[in-house]
């Protein structure tokens, strides 16, 4: 393992200034793994009282990253190439849990898949599959 959850964590909220804004945790980092978090809060919610979908899909993206920067160490050019994400049901107004894991690490590109569902269940809030163009070495 390349990096620790602390060390991914300061790394994405220095590169990543909306990950400040929206309180970005990271949980966990194993070897191709990630589990982060996202606290509720009002600035984040959708009419309907429901966490927003840019929100989900940030939680998405930056598992991948993490679990990346996880396994890799500090690749701050490591971009996301493709997002692909499924909405199965609202979250509600309660913190959002994003499991990344690596399916695939290459030389040039890394392909990943992440659960989102929140603090109240494991159910699927949504699905999300990507992958991240790596910078050559």
């Amino acid at each position: 393992m390349a990096l620790q959850a602390e060390e991914v964590q300061s790394l994405i909220r220095a590169w990543i200034p909306m990950a400040e804004e929206i309180d970005l945790r990271v949980e966990t980092i194993e070897e191709g793994f990630s589990r982060i978090r996202i606290p509720f809060d009002d600035k984040n919610k959708r009419p309907g009282g429901s966490v927003s979908g840019p929100v989900l899909m940030a939680a998405g993206d930056t598992a991948m990253y993490a679990a990346i920067l996880g396994s890799m160490g500090k690749v701050a050019m490591a971009v996301t190439s493709n997002l692909n994400i499924n909405f199965m049901q609202r979250p509600g107004e309660v913190d959002i849990i994003a499991e990344g894991k690596i399916l695939k690490l290459g030389k040039r590109i890394a392909y990943c898949e992440v659960d989102i569902f929140t603090s109240e269940s494991k159910e699927l809030v949504a699905h999300v599959t990507g992958s991240y163009a790596l910078p050559p070495n």
